[in-house]
């Protein structure tokens, strides 16, 4: 479990194709505290340290996770946002964070407003995922709040240091990024229409 409060940036230095996964080697301040089989999540998505050097690790995406996040479109030199599982006796800072994507996003608008920014984003509402005016989202394993909230379209308000120390300065219209939905959006939503929550 995570909370969205983005730790620190990790760049991926290699990117390594085996069969239908995905190896990429990324180096971080934090790597010298990393452990195999320990859960970090990439830009929102929870992936597994299989192997880990002082300045260096290794994580691996198989092709679910490549289908259904912006994993696939990495390139050597990205900056990811990293966050490690939230220890027991941590405090929740942002909300609810899960690690798995529910599905890409794209930014429509970035509008500066002299001193922060508000970036607008689509996605793809035939999925059935919401967001609620004022309610949580995250976006690319930052914790946000939505307005401007509507079918398939959200805006989020980003002041400079969330700008700064996580990977919102280098996006550009156009972009693709990792969405996960408020988990209790997603239960009531899936409730309302009858499916079975287990």
């Amino acid at each position: 479990m995570f909370t969205g409060i983005i730790e620190a940036f990790g760049t991926v230095k290699k990117i390594t194709r085996e069969g239908t996964n995905i190896h990429f080697d990324l180096e971080t301040r934090l790597a010298s505290e990393l452990k195999v089989d320990q859960s970090l999540a990439h830009d929102g998505v929870c992936l597994t340290v299989v192997s880990t050097s002082p300045d260096q690790y290794r994580v691996t995406a198989i092709q679910e996770t490549l289908d259904k996040t912006n994993l696939s479109s990495w390139k050597e030199g990205k900056k990811v946002n990293l966050e490690r599982c939230m220890p027991a006796n941590g405090r929740f800072d942002g909300h609810i964070v899960q690690g798995h994507v529910d599905q890409i996003g794209k930014v429509k608008r970035i509008s500066d407003q002299d001193g922060s920014w508000i970036f607008d984003f689509e996605y793809a509402d035939s999925t059935g995922n919401v967001t609620v005016e004022k309610g949580s989202i995250t976006i690319n394993g930052t914790s946000l709040t939505c307005f401007n909230s509507g079918p398939g379209r959200f805006s989020v308000a980003i002041i400079p240091y969330t700008y700064e120390h996580t990977n919102f300065h280098q996006l550009q219209v156009g972009d693709e990024v990792n969405l996960e939905f408020d988990i209790v959006g997603k239960y009531i939503a899936r409730m309302l229409k009858g499916y079975p929550v287990e």
